[in-house]
């Protein structure tokens, strides 16, 4: 199936934890593709101004990606449990013994009516599937919808519930996996036997997500039947990116394939860059609560790591490409990433 939102059938994925600036999402879709905001962890009065930025921005179709959540609950011995555990090395930051926060999360169907009363052009979701009445709404309001699916089984629910695109990550994508039917465990198979898999499944148009970084990989996608991709880690070096510029190097100077699938920072599964924080947490993969909670209680290290320059506290994700990391201005990658997935679609019908 062609991909009609945009002109080029790139995505740029939305990334929460301002990476995905309001000038990353409108340059690449000044560019041809499909800019994402992420507006997950932004409360709504934050995500209605974001939204606002990109369109003064550019004029051309954008998305706005929310977690599915509920409101989360924890008793008060596995929080004082999570607490002790981020002790030393939040004195090792120079802050204080950690106290449990004022809110987990933001309230998604605060964030949800936002999206209703500001109608992007595109809404996507992450972490659980939304009612088919909640997709309905969206459509009224002139809004597309793109669920992601980590199963053929996700796909299928996403298709149900009047999805317009499927997003189907495979287990190479950095950051958080999408899975909500059954164990993450189970639901890790890679790019390239996942998407024709869901292509088959579904009569939707497939979006391909998780390791894709340059033209050969868009172009393997589109042969398998994905009539678009979603691309992260190919934007986070970016001069629009909004993260650490240490994050940036680090994504820059891998080599190989150095990432790792942890639960210790957020509480979910979510692939990135090794590093001491998730060493350290290893013993106590099984143990942290789950998202948001560990999520929550984790944002002041974070912050005072960049705020210190200590990479190795801080939260790196990334995906299994990130070997093929490039700094190029984000409408130029755009250009260059579909240049050479012509090159490479002339070169397989030679």
């Amino acid at each position: 199936m062609v991909f009609t939102l945009t002109r080029y059938p790139i995505i740029q994925a939305p990334m929460a934890g301002g990476a995905t600036t309001p000038e990353l999402v409108a340059a690449v879709s000044q560019a041809g593709g499909l800019g994402s905001l992420a507006g997950a962890l932004l409360p709504p009065d934050r995500l209605r101004e974001a939204i606002r930025q990109v369109r003064q921005l550019t004029d051309r179709p954008f998305n706005v990606n929310l977690f599915v959540l509920e409101a989360a609950k924890v008793s008060a011995d596995v929080l004082e449990a999570a607490l002790d555990r981020l002790g030393p090395i939040r004195a090792e930051l120079g802050l204080p013994p950690g106290t449990a926060p004022q809110k987990f999360s933001e309230d998604f169907g605060a964030q949800l009516e936002v999206l209703l009363e500001e109608k992007p052009p595109v809404v996507s979701f992450h972490f659980d599937i939304v009612p088919a009445q909640v997709v309905e709404r969206l459509h009224k309001a002139g809004c597309k919808v793109i669920g992601t699916a980590t199963n053929v089984a996700e796909a299928r629910a996403w298709e149900a519930a009047g999805a317009d695109y499927i997003c189907a990550q495979g287990g190479e994508a950095g950051g958080h996996r999408g899975t909500f039917m059954g164990p993450f465990e189970q639901s890790m198979t890679g790019t390239l036997a996942l998407v024709p898999q869901v292509v088959d499944a579904v009569k939707v148009p497939v979006i391909a997500a998780g390791g894709i970084m340059d033209g050969r990989g868009i172009a393997a996608a589109l042969l398998l039947g994905a009539s678009a991709v979603q691309m992260g880690t190919a934007f986070l070096t970016c001069p629009e990116s909004g993260i650490h510029p240490l994050y940036k190097q680090a994504l820059l100077q891998a080599k190989g394939d150095p990432t790792v699938v942890t639960r210790t920072f957020s509480g979910r599964p979510a692939r990135g860059l090794h590093n001491t924080f998730i060493e350290r947490m290893r013993p106590y993969e099984a143990q942290v609560p789950p998202y948001p909670i560990q999520n929550a209680l984790t944002t002041e290290i974070r912050q005072a790591a960049a705020k210190a320059g200590r990479i190795e506290y801080m939260s790196l994700w990334a995906g299994q490409g990130v070997g093929l990391c490039r700094s190029l201005p984000a409408a130029m990658l755009v250009e260059t990433l579909m240049h050479e997935t012509q090159t490479a679609l002339r070169s397989w019908c030679e």
